[in-house]
């Protein structure tokens, strides 16, 4: 019994996206071209946003932490992934595999919650316009910020409650490009079909009780200003289409991943990217290319440290200096 009790697994092996060695240089090009769009996206996102006096409302405040969240999410993998494009034998530690499941719970869980409080800024400031200043105060927006970190925070300490105790001395191989919670409580060497209920569960509650909300959330904008002018509802359905759009790139292949029982191992690979690789990336696209206020910005941004003359200033001193 005492042998059984004993985690004598030290190491995991991860399979990554492809087994093929002619794919992997091509794949860590894409892959890396991928993140340095999302942290230049997000980086940039959230110094428009800070740097603009006019940009210092409730609704650009939340859209700075996602996009902090998304270069989080984006960055407890991402390195990792493209570390093992250039090697053969892909390994990660036992604790570097606990800390995978412990952030991507984290992260996952603040985004989930903090889209919720993002929702409900806009149901306040399309249903209650003249009361939205006093109701999204500074003092309330750092709270629900606060919120969905502690949500998040739980949540992944209860899911890491699931698998540390966890007896693992048989098989140690992982496939996917990181440790995955359903993947890995697979592989203990116990019988893990109520903890696989309880992952289930506990993901399950949080991802579609928070897309409940949302749903429930947007339905009532719509409904709000249906009554109310054309230029009202078109203006809610352009802000709302990139809440909605942002929502249904996240949530789905959380759903489909923690909560659909039917997918298979390849398809858990392919949800895995899409959420951790091209919603990180999509996020600053869609937010920034429908919004007009944040496009300014930038271009004032722009000019404002990349003046006129000054990259041609920059090409002529580069060019006398090797001349020289």
């Amino acid at each position: 019994m005492s042998e059984t009790n004993l985690s004598r697994v030290t190491e995991f092996v991860l399979l990554g996206l492809s087994s093929s060695k002619e794919l992997q240089p091509v794949l860590f090009s894409i892959f890396l071209l991928l993140y340095i769009g999302i942290l230049l996206g997000n980086f940039l996102t959230i110094l428009t946003i800070t740097s603009n006096a006019h940009l210092h409302t409730p609704m650009y405040f939340l859209l700075a932490n996602l996009s902090f969240i998304d270069i989080c999410v984006a960055t407890f993998a991402t390195p990792q992934m493209l570390a093992d494009f250039l090697v053969a034998r892909k390994v990660i530690s036992f604790e570097a595999c606990l800390t995978h499941i412990f952030f991507i719970h984290l992260f996952a869980g603040s985004e989930m919650v903090l889209l919720v409080s993002m929702a409900y800024d806009r149901y306040v400031a399309i249903c209650k316009p003249l009361h939205y200043m006093t109701i999204m105060s500074r003092r309330v927006c750092i709270i629900l910020v606060l919120i969905s970190w502690c949500a998040g925070f739980i949540h992944t300490i209860s899911q890491l409650a699931f698998t540390v105790n966890l007896p693992f001395c048989g098989p140690n191989v992982v496939d996917s490009f990181f440790c995955d919670l359903p993947l890995v409580t697979k592989l203990a060497c116990i019988d893990t079909y109520v903890i696989s209920l309880l992952i289930v569960a506990d993901s399950g509650f949080l991802s579609t009780g928070s897309f409940l909300l949302l749903v429930i959330s947007y339905t009532v904008i719509l409904v709000t200003v249906r009554n109310r002018s054309s230029a009202s509802m078109a203006k809610a359905r352009s802000t709302l289409t990139a809440h909605i759009t942002v929502v249904t790139l996240f949530f789905a292949p959380c759903i489909f991943t923690y909560v659909w029982p039917f997918n298979s191992f390849s398809a858990d690979k392919v949800l895995a990217v899409f959420y951790t690789i091209f919603t990180p990336i999509l996020n600053p696209v869609i937010y920034t290319l429908r919004n007009k206020e944040v496009k300014a910005s930038m271009l004032k941004l722009k000019s404002q440290y990349l003046k006129p003359g000054q990259v041609s200033a920059i090409i002529r001193n580069v060019l006398f200096l090797e001349t020289k």
